[in-house]
């Protein structure tokens, strides 16, 4: 992945705006730069655009749009960034997340409006692990195959894509301007293209182990939900080119990974009145603290294992959700009449599990108090009789959230403060909202920096171009 140096190159193609991957971020930037007048290009190395677009639950945190005008929902930019600061400790960059705050509601509002994106308001997650209001964004199946689809068919005709193009190269002058990339192609063919305007787009770095274990040893050996491409390319560019990174040591965790299929259990389980418990039959914290920083509890626990119990009332609620559906397919979820059958049947004491039931609903009724803080009173009690339910899960690391130092046009930025002449960067290629560790990620704040940084990249290097 070298970066290439040189003051006259001949390549094979050229086009104004080139952009590296074509996932939420690539594509929504190509297709700002289409809306914005550009020819644009787009490299794909996979043979189908996929990516952790596609294995996200497809949710963008924006502010004030029109879909949350829609529910009845109050919202500003001026919250959204308060609520960044807050749940950040004040340590993530405070221009950027003003820009993010501020652009958030009109990229929403742009596919929408332009692009006919059907976005409404899910309002299950209320005001859960940091947003002062509802603000999650979703089409309607709820996935990121959606969002990802919806960004490709609205760029047909307009955006070229080209899939299996694994960038390798990247062709600089001795001012950092960058003049193009080459690509391997999988038969062994390389190929040059020039451009005006570089946008990269190529996620983070949690499918490499040794970018992992440099910048986050505590998750080094944890289970890594994301693409396998995600190799962080774009970031080690940016680096050899003179960017600058920061927050390398953030990430976004998960506390409840089925383990033997790899799907997402989903949270609303637990946010409704689900319970999470160890081997051992026991709670150990609280649930509703950190979503993010639940993976490292999680992980905690003896052999990294926990068990999401719920009753008949959450299954029921929860049958919605895409992967809940694909959890029940796969025999993930396990079911008994009462609490000493299924403690029985996922290897806890029954005696142990029975009391941790017994308090978890005392805590709903008031009379009790949970010693981790969680607040139980917000839904009603789990079923004193049953049935129940649990599936077994860990803790991994879903995205990490450190990269490329951006302004707030998504150009890259040099590490004086000084901005590169014509590259730009978003997504997780791009330095997060999230501040410098697993506590400052705000849920769906990773395509909320996709579709938004993606949006500015791509105006910005149409402009450029």
């Amino acid at each position: 992945m070298p970066v290439i140096r040189t003051h006259a190159m001949s390549f094979d193609a050229s086009v104004p705006v080139l952009v590296v991957g074509a996932g939420a971020t690539g594509m929504t930037a190509a297709l700002a730069a289409a809306d914005a007048g550009a020819d644009v290009m787009v490299l794909e190395r996979d043979a189908s655009p996929t990516g952790t677009t596609s294995m996200a639950q497809g949710f963008i945190c924006a502010a004030a749009t029109r879909a949350q005008k829609d529910k009845g929902v109050s919202d500003s930019a001026e919250a959204m960034f308060a609520d960044i600061m807050t749940k950040t400790r004040g340590q993530t960059d405070e221009r950027l997340a003003r820009s993010i705050a501020r652009e958030s509601g009109p990229t929403i509002d742009w596919l929408m409006a332009d692009h006919d994106f059907p976005f409404d308001v899910e309002l299950a997650w209320r005001t859960d692990f940091g947003h002062s209001v509802p603000r999650l964004h979703g089409l309607p199946s709820r996935s990121g195959t959606e969002l990802l689809g919806r960004l490709i068919r609205a760029g047909e005709g307009r955006v070229s894509l080209t899939t299996n193009a694994h960038v390798v190269d990247v062709y600089a002058d001795d001012m950092d301007r960058v003049l193009g990339v080459g690509l391997l192609r999988p038969d062994g063919t390389r190929e040059t293209i020039g451009c005006a305007a570089l946008v990269l787009a190529t996620c983070g770095f949690g499918a490499n182990r040794e970018m992992v274990r440099r910048f986050i040893p505590e998750m080094g050996d944890s289970p890594y939900f994301g693409h396998e491409g995600d190799d962080g390319e774009g970031i080690q560019w940016g680096m050899q080119l003179g960017a600058a990174t920061a927050d390398m040591t953030a990430f976004q965790g998960y506390g409840a990974l089925s383990i033997e299929s790899g799907v997402l259990v989903n949270y609303n389980l637990i946010m409704e009145g689900g319970i999470q418990i160890n081997l051992k039959g026991e709670r150990f914290s609280n649930e509703l603290f950190d979503i993010s920083g639940q993976s490292k509890q999680v992980l905690a626990q003896p052999s990294g294992i926990a068990w999401v119990v719920y009753d008949d009332r959450l299954r029921q609620s929860n049958l919605r959700w895409p992967e809940y559906q694909a959890l029940t397919k796969l025999g993930m979820v396990k079911s008994a009449p009462d609490a000493a059958g299924l403690a029985q049947l996922i290897g806890v004491p029954a005696t142990t599990l029975q009391a941790t039931l017994a308090h978890a609903i005392a805590c709903a009724n008031g009379d009790a108090e949970d010693p981790f803080g969680r607040d139980f009173g917000r839904n009603p009690p789990l079923s004193s009789e049953g049935p129940y339910f649990a599936a077994k899960v860990t803790g991994a690391l879903f995205h990490t959230q450190g990269g490329l130092v951006v302004d707030d046009t998504a150009r890259v930025m040099r590490a004086d403060g000084s901005p590169m002449p014509n590259l730009f960067a978003g997504g997780g290629t791009a330095r997060s909202i999230s501040g410098p560790g697993v506590w400052g990620y705000l849920p769906a704040a990773g395509l909320c920096m996709a579709v938004t940084l993606g949006r500015l990249a791509g105006q910005a290097a149409a402009r450029q171009a």
